[in-house]
Protein backbone atom coordinates (compact mmCIF):
# COMPACT_ATOMS: atom_id res chain seq x y z
CA UNK A 1 0.00 0.00 0.00
CA UNK A 2 1.21 3.38 -0.85
CA UNK A 3 0.51 6.52 0.66
CA UNK A 4 -0.45 9.40 -2.14
CA UNK A 5 2.02 10.73 -3.86
CA UNK A 6 1.80 14.13 -4.32
CA UNK A 7 -0.42 14.30 -0.94
CA UNK A 8 -3.94 15.22 -1.74
CA UNK A 9 -5.24 17.80 0.03
CA UNK A 10 -6.88 17.00 3.03
CA UNK A 11 -9.77 18.53 5.27
CA UNK A 12 -9.14 18.03 8.71
CA UNK A 13 -11.70 17.62 11.18
CA UNK A 14 -12.51 17.20 15.09
CA UNK A 15 -15.24 14.89 16.83
CA UNK A 16 -16.66 14.50 20.13
CA UNK A 17 -19.18 11.83 21.62
CA UNK A 18 -19.22 14.64 24.78
CA UNK A 19 -17.87 12.68 27.21
CA UNK A 20 -16.36 14.97 29.44
CA UNK A 21 -16.64 14.38 32.96
CA UNK A 22 -18.95 16.72 34.28
CA UNK A 23 -23.09 16.83 33.99
CA UNK A 24 -24.95 17.20 31.20
CA UNK A 25 -24.98 20.72 30.09
CA UNK A 26 -21.85 21.95 31.19
CA UNK A 27 -20.43 18.73 28.45
CA UNK A 28 -22.45 20.87 25.97
CA UNK A 29 -20.87 24.02 27.05
CA UNK A 30 -17.47 22.61 26.96
CA UNK A 31 -17.72 20.95 23.72
CA UNK A 32 -19.28 23.87 22.12
CA UNK A 33 -16.26 25.54 23.43
CA UNK A 34 -13.93 22.75 21.72
CA UNK A 35 -15.26 23.90 18.60
CA UNK A 36 -15.43 27.30 18.63
CA UNK A 37 -11.22 27.07 19.49
CA UNK A 38 -11.50 24.54 16.27
CA UNK A 39 -12.51 26.80 14.09
CA UNK A 40 -10.32 29.40 15.11
CA UNK A 41 -7.38 27.01 14.64
CA UNK A 42 -8.74 26.31 10.94
CA UNK A 43 -10.48 22.92 11.40
CA UNK A 44 -12.83 22.49 8.23
CA UNK A 45 -15.32 20.27 10.13
CA UNK A 46 -16.95 19.26 13.56
CA UNK A 47 -18.47 16.06 14.23
CA UNK A 48 -20.67 15.04 17.03
CA UNK A 49 -22.19 11.39 17.65
CA UNK A 50 -25.88 10.44 18.88
CA UNK A 51 -26.14 7.41 22.00
CA UNK A 52 -29.29 7.09 23.46
CA UNK A 53 -29.37 6.39 27.06
CA UNK A 54 -25.57 5.58 28.16
CA UNK A 55 -23.83 8.40 29.21
CA UNK A 56 -20.78 6.32 29.29
CA UNK A 57 -20.68 5.75 26.24
CA UNK A 58 -21.97 9.41 24.55
CA UNK A 59 -23.53 11.94 26.15
CA UNK A 60 -25.67 13.30 22.80
CA UNK A 61 -29.18 11.81 22.50
CA UNK A 62 -30.14 14.93 19.68
CA UNK A 63 -27.15 15.86 17.72
CA UNK A 64 -29.41 17.94 15.65
CA UNK A 65 -30.70 20.00 18.36
CA UNK A 66 -26.63 20.53 19.55
CA UNK A 67 -25.29 21.45 16.42
CA UNK A 68 -28.50 24.40 15.90
CA UNK A 69 -27.00 25.90 18.94
CA UNK A 70 -23.10 25.33 17.44
CA UNK A 71 -23.96 26.89 14.76
CA UNK A 72 -24.66 30.51 16.81
CA UNK A 73 -21.31 30.00 18.05
CA UNK A 74 -19.48 28.88 15.24
CA UNK A 75 -19.57 30.98 11.78
CA UNK A 76 -17.01 28.94 9.60
CA UNK A 77 -16.57 25.23 10.21
CA UNK A 78 -19.07 22.65 8.84
CA UNK A 79 -20.90 21.08 11.14
CA UNK A 80 -21.44 17.04 10.74
CA UNK A 81 -23.12 13.95 12.46
CA UNK A 82 -20.78 10.99 13.41
CA UNK A 83 -23.63 9.76 13.57
CA UNK A 84 -27.11 9.80 13.41
CA UNK A 85 -28.23 6.48 14.51
CA UNK A 86 -31.06 6.07 11.97
CA UNK A 87 -32.13 2.75 12.52
CA UNK A 88 -33.87 4.29 16.13
CA UNK A 89 -35.35 7.44 14.56
CA UNK A 90 -38.18 8.62 12.54
CA UNK A 91 -37.15 9.06 8.97
CA UNK A 92 -39.41 12.13 8.23
CA UNK A 93 -38.03 13.85 10.98
CA UNK A 94 -34.59 13.33 10.07
CA UNK A 95 -35.07 15.22 6.78
CA UNK A 96 -37.08 17.86 8.68
CA UNK A 97 -34.48 18.44 11.02
CA UNK A 98 -31.99 18.43 8.96
CA UNK A 99 -33.30 20.44 6.03
CA UNK A 100 -33.95 23.34 9.25
CA UNK A 101 -30.89 22.88 10.40
CA UNK A 102 -28.63 23.15 7.52
CA UNK A 103 -30.56 26.65 6.81
CA UNK A 104 -29.96 27.80 10.32
CA UNK A 105 -26.48 27.33 9.57
CA UNK A 106 -25.72 28.68 6.23
CA UNK A 107 -25.21 25.05 4.82
CA UNK A 108 -22.66 23.80 6.65
CA UNK A 109 -24.58 20.62 7.28
CA UNK A 110 -22.57 17.20 6.77
CA UNK A 111 -24.97 14.06 7.69
CA UNK A 112 -23.37 10.95 8.69
CA UNK A 113 -26.10 7.94 9.17
CA UNK A 114 -25.58 4.56 10.71
CA UNK A 115 -26.89 1.86 12.47
CA UNK A 116 -25.67 2.30 15.80
CA UNK A 117 -26.19 1.36 19.43
CA UNK A 118 -26.27 -1.40 21.91
CA UNK A 119 -29.39 -4.18 22.31
CA UNK A 120 -31.37 -2.20 24.66
CA UNK A 121 -31.23 1.00 22.94
CA UNK A 122 -33.43 -0.71 20.05
CA UNK A 123 -35.47 -2.35 22.68
CA UNK A 124 -36.47 0.93 24.19
CA UNK A 125 -37.43 2.47 20.43
CA UNK A 126 -39.14 -1.22 19.75
CA UNK A 127 -36.74 -2.45 17.64
CA UNK A 128 -35.38 -5.58 17.36
CA UNK A 129 -31.55 -4.83 17.55
CA UNK A 130 -31.00 -8.34 14.68
CA UNK A 131 -33.25 -6.40 12.37
CA UNK A 132 -31.34 -3.36 12.25
CA UNK A 133 -29.77 -3.69 9.00
CA UNK A 134 -33.12 -3.88 7.35
CA UNK A 135 -34.56 -0.99 9.67
CA UNK A 136 -31.76 1.12 8.90
CA UNK A 137 -31.97 0.32 5.24
CA UNK A 138 -35.70 1.31 4.94
CA UNK A 139 -35.45 4.57 7.20
CA UNK A 140 -32.77 5.36 4.67
CA UNK A 141 -34.52 4.79 1.71
CA UNK A 142 -37.48 6.53 3.40
CA UNK A 143 -34.92 9.93 4.53
CA UNK A 144 -33.82 10.32 0.20
CA UNK A 145 -37.12 10.23 -0.67
CA UNK A 146 -38.35 12.82 1.11
CA UNK A 147 -35.03 14.91 0.94
CA UNK A 148 -35.58 14.71 -3.07
CA UNK A 149 -39.31 16.33 -2.11
CA UNK A 150 -40.77 12.76 -3.40
CA UNK A 151 -44.80 12.85 -2.85
CA UNK A 152 -44.44 10.83 0.75
CA UNK A 153 -47.71 8.69 1.92
CA UNK A 154 -51.14 10.42 1.92
CA UNK A 155 -49.26 12.54 -1.01
CA UNK A 156 -47.51 15.41 0.82
CA UNK A 157 -44.14 16.25 0.72
CA UNK A 158 -41.53 17.64 3.13
CA UNK A 159 -40.65 21.32 3.68
CA UNK A 160 -38.48 22.78 3.23
CA UNK A 161 -37.26 20.98 0.52
CA UNK A 162 -33.65 19.84 0.67
CA UNK A 163 -32.81 17.72 -2.03
CA UNK A 164 -28.84 19.13 -1.78
CA UNK A 165 -28.60 17.25 1.21
CA UNK A 166 -28.24 14.55 -0.70
CA UNK A 167 -24.72 15.12 -1.82
CA UNK A 168 -24.01 15.31 2.16
CA UNK A 169 -24.97 11.67 3.06
CA UNK A 170 -21.80 9.66 4.22
CA UNK A 171 -22.44 6.14 5.90
CA UNK A 172 -20.10 4.84 8.67
CA UNK A 173 -19.37 0.67 8.35
CA UNK A 174 -17.03 -1.95 9.64
CA UNK A 175 -17.72 -4.19 6.83
CA UNK A 176 -16.97 -4.45 3.03
CA UNK A 177 -20.36 -5.37 2.10
CA UNK A 178 -21.32 -1.44 4.21
CA UNK A 179 -18.02 0.28 1.57
CA UNK A 180 -19.42 -1.27 -1.58
CA UNK A 181 -23.16 0.14 -0.81
CA UNK A 182 -21.73 3.39 0.12
CA UNK A 183 -20.28 3.62 -2.70
CA UNK A 184 -22.65 1.92 -5.12
CA UNK A 185 -25.11 5.35 -3.49
CA UNK A 186 -22.32 7.72 -4.23
CA UNK A 187 -21.90 8.73 -0.64
CA UNK A 188 -19.09 9.48 1.80
CA UNK A 189 -17.67 6.79 3.22
CA UNK A 190 -17.25 6.94 6.92
CA UNK A 191 -14.14 4.77 9.29
CA UNK A 192 -14.08 3.68 12.51
CA UNK A 193 -10.84 4.99 14.84
CA UNK A 194 -11.21 1.28 15.79
CA UNK A 195 -12.92 -1.81 15.13
CA UNK A 196 -12.49 -5.55 16.81
CA UNK A 197 -10.49 -7.83 15.01
CA UNK A 198 -11.38 -11.04 13.32
CA UNK A 199 -10.85 -14.33 16.01
CA UNK A 200 -8.69 -16.27 13.35
CA UNK A 201 -6.50 -13.37 12.76
CA UNK A 202 -5.97 -10.89 16.26
CA UNK A 203 -2.95 -9.23 15.12
CA UNK A 204 -4.35 -7.75 12.01
CA UNK A 205 -3.76 -3.72 11.90
CA UNK A 206 -6.76 -1.38 11.80
CA UNK A 207 -5.44 -0.67 8.06
CA UNK A 208 -5.27 -4.59 7.41
CA UNK A 209 -9.27 -4.00 8.06
CA UNK A 210 -10.39 -0.56 6.67
CA UNK A 211 -8.00 -0.96 3.58
CA UNK A 212 -10.27 -3.58 1.75
CA UNK A 213 -13.43 -1.71 2.90
CA UNK A 214 -11.70 1.41 0.81
CA UNK A 215 -10.80 -0.66 -2.03
CA UNK A 216 -14.50 -1.77 -2.03
CA UNK A 217 -16.07 1.66 -1.71
CA UNK A 218 -13.77 3.00 -4.27
CA UNK A 219 -14.93 -0.20 -6.97
CA UNK A 220 -18.38 1.00 -6.75
CA UNK A 221 -18.30 4.50 -6.65
CA UNK A 222 -19.81 5.77 -9.85
CA UNK A 223 -17.73 6.88 -12.94
CA UNK A 224 -16.80 10.39 -12.25
CA UNK A 225 -18.04 10.57 -8.64
CA UNK A 226 -14.91 12.01 -6.05
CA UNK A 227 -14.38 9.86 -3.47
CA UNK A 228 -15.25 11.03 0.41
CA UNK A 229 -13.20 9.03 2.68
CA UNK A 230 -13.44 10.29 6.03
CA UNK A 231 -11.19 8.42 8.52
CA UNK A 232 -11.63 8.42 12.44
CA UNK A 233 -8.80 8.42 14.85
CA UNK A 234 -8.05 8.55 18.54
CA UNK A 235 -5.30 11.28 18.91
CA UNK A 236 -4.23 12.70 22.02
CA UNK A 237 -1.37 15.14 21.52
CA UNK A 238 0.81 16.48 24.12
CA UNK A 239 3.44 18.55 24.98
CA UNK A 240 5.52 15.54 27.12
CA UNK A 241 4.55 12.07 26.60
CA UNK A 242 4.50 11.04 29.95
CA UNK A 243 1.19 13.74 30.35
CA UNK A 244 -0.53 11.73 27.50
CA UNK A 245 0.18 8.55 29.19
CA UNK A 246 -0.99 9.30 32.38
CA UNK A 247 -4.83 10.27 30.80
CA UNK A 248 -4.56 7.03 29.12
CA UNK A 249 -3.96 4.79 31.92
CA UNK A 250 -7.12 6.46 33.18
CA UNK A 251 -9.34 6.69 29.97
CA UNK A 252 -8.43 3.08 28.26
CA UNK A 253 -8.09 0.99 31.55
CA UNK A 254 -11.56 2.45 31.99
CA UNK A 255 -12.62 1.57 28.71
CA UNK A 256 -11.12 -1.75 28.92
CA UNK A 257 -13.54 -2.70 31.88
CA UNK A 258 -16.82 -1.61 30.59
CA UNK A 259 -15.71 -3.32 27.27
CA UNK A 260 -15.36 -6.34 29.41
CA UNK A 261 -19.05 -6.72 29.72
CA UNK A 262 -21.36 -9.35 27.39
CA UNK A 263 -23.21 -5.70 26.67
CA UNK A 264 -20.28 -4.10 25.29
CA UNK A 265 -21.17 -3.66 21.25
CA UNK A 266 -18.80 -4.51 18.50
CA UNK A 267 -15.51 -3.30 19.89
CA UNK A 268 -12.06 -4.86 21.04
CA UNK A 269 -12.26 -6.71 23.83
CA UNK A 270 -8.50 -6.60 25.95
CA UNK A 271 -7.18 -7.27 29.84
CA UNK A 272 -8.23 -4.42 31.81
CA UNK A 273 -4.82 -5.46 34.15
CA UNK A 274 -2.74 -5.59 30.64
CA UNK A 275 0.17 -3.02 30.48
CA UNK A 276 -0.96 -0.11 28.99
CA UNK A 277 1.13 -0.13 25.44
CA UNK A 278 -0.98 -3.31 25.30
CA UNK A 279 -4.44 -0.85 25.64
CA UNK A 280 -2.91 1.44 23.40
CA UNK A 281 -2.42 -0.56 20.64
CA UNK A 282 -5.71 -2.57 21.24
CA UNK A 283 -7.77 0.32 20.73
CA UNK A 284 -5.50 2.14 17.64
CA UNK A 285 -4.14 5.13 19.74
CA UNK A 286 -1.86 7.04 18.74
CA UNK A 287 -0.76 10.19 21.65
CA UNK A 288 2.51 11.67 22.79
CA UNK A 289 4.23 14.45 21.64
CA UNK A 290 3.74 16.09 17.61
CA UNK A 291 6.83 14.66 16.61
CA UNK A 292 5.69 10.82 17.71
CA UNK A 293 2.05 11.14 16.38
CA UNK A 294 3.10 12.48 13.32
CA UNK A 295 5.22 9.12 13.41
CA UNK A 296 2.05 6.77 14.19
CA UNK A 297 -0.08 8.11 11.79
CA UNK A 298 2.20 8.04 8.74
CA UNK A 299 2.23 4.30 9.55
CA UNK A 300 -1.55 4.23 9.00
CA UNK A 301 -2.03 3.48 5.43
CA UNK A 302 -5.58 3.33 5.75
CA UNK A 303 -5.62 7.09 6.97
CA UNK A 304 -3.01 7.99 4.02
CA UNK A 305 -6.13 7.20 1.31
CA UNK A 306 -8.42 9.35 3.31
CA UNK A 307 -9.96 12.85 2.04
CA UNK A 308 -10.85 13.44 5.50
CA UNK A 309 -8.78 13.30 8.93
CA UNK A 310 -11.21 13.78 11.19
CA UNK A 311 -9.50 13.19 15.21
CA UNK A 312 -11.22 12.27 18.73
CA UNK A 313 -9.34 12.36 22.05
CA UNK A 314 -11.85 9.01 22.96
CA UNK A 315 -11.59 6.63 24.89
CA UNK A 316 -8.56 8.66 26.83
CA UNK A 317 -11.34 11.38 27.73
CA UNK A 318 -8.66 14.12 28.96
CA UNK A 319 -9.70 17.19 30.87
CA UNK A 320 -11.27 20.61 28.82
CA UNK A 321 -7.70 22.19 28.57
CA UNK A 322 -5.66 18.98 27.82
CA UNK A 323 -8.18 19.07 24.78
CA UNK A 324 -7.62 22.46 24.11
CA UNK A 325 -3.74 21.75 24.03
CA UNK A 326 -4.47 18.71 21.73
CA UNK A 327 -6.13 20.39 19.44
CA UNK A 328 -3.70 22.99 18.98
CA UNK A 329 -0.96 20.83 18.25
CA UNK A 330 -2.78 18.49 16.13
CA UNK A 331 -3.70 22.04 13.79
CA UNK A 332 0.04 23.54 14.21
CA UNK A 333 2.04 20.86 13.31
CA UNK A 334 0.59 16.77 13.47
CA UNK A 335 -1.99 18.02 10.46
CA UNK A 336 0.37 20.04 7.71
CA UNK A 337 2.43 17.17 8.22
CA UNK A 338 -0.39 14.62 6.93
CA UNK A 339 -1.45 17.07 3.92
CA UNK A 340 -3.82 19.68 5.70
CA UNK A 341 -3.03 23.07 5.17
CA UNK A 342 -5.25 26.22 7.70
CA UNK A 343 -7.46 28.22 5.11
CA UNK A 344 -5.25 30.63 3.79
CA UNK A 345 -2.10 29.14 3.91
CA UNK A 346 0.16 26.77 2.11
CA UNK A 347 1.91 24.60 4.92
CA UNK A 348 0.95 21.38 2.74
CA UNK A 349 0.84 20.45 -0.79
CA UNK A 350 -2.13 21.36 -2.55
CA UNK A 351 -3.76 19.13 -4.83
CA UNK A 352 -6.57 18.58 -6.92
CA UNK A 353 -9.70 16.73 -5.18
CA UNK A 354 -8.65 12.88 -4.47
CA UNK A 355 -9.78 11.28 -7.94
CA UNK A 356 -10.30 7.37 -7.31
CA UNK A 357 -6.78 6.29 -8.96
CA UNK A 358 -5.06 8.18 -6.15
CA UNK A 359 -6.63 5.93 -3.72
CA UNK A 360 -6.17 3.27 -5.05
CA UNK A 361 -3.55 1.10 -3.81
CA UNK A 362 -0.23 1.07 -5.88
Amino acid sequence: MSNLTPPTKKRLGYFSRLLDDVPAGERYRLVTEQIVHAEALGFDSAWVAQHHFHENEGGLPSPLVFLAHVAQRAQRIRLGTGVVTLTMENAIRVAEDTAVLDLLSGGRLEIGLGTGGTAESFEAFGVDSQDRGAVYGRNLEVLRAAWRGDALQGGVRVYPTAAHLLERVWQATFSVEGGQRAGAAGEGLMLSRTQPRPAATPDLSLSDIQNPIIDAYLAALPAGQAPRILGSRTLFVADRREDALRWAEIGLRRLAVRHAKPVAGPFPRVDPAAPLEALIKAYDVHLGTPDEVIASLQADTALARTTDLVFQVHSIDPPHAAILRSLELTARHVAPALGWSAPGTTTAPVAAPATISELQPA
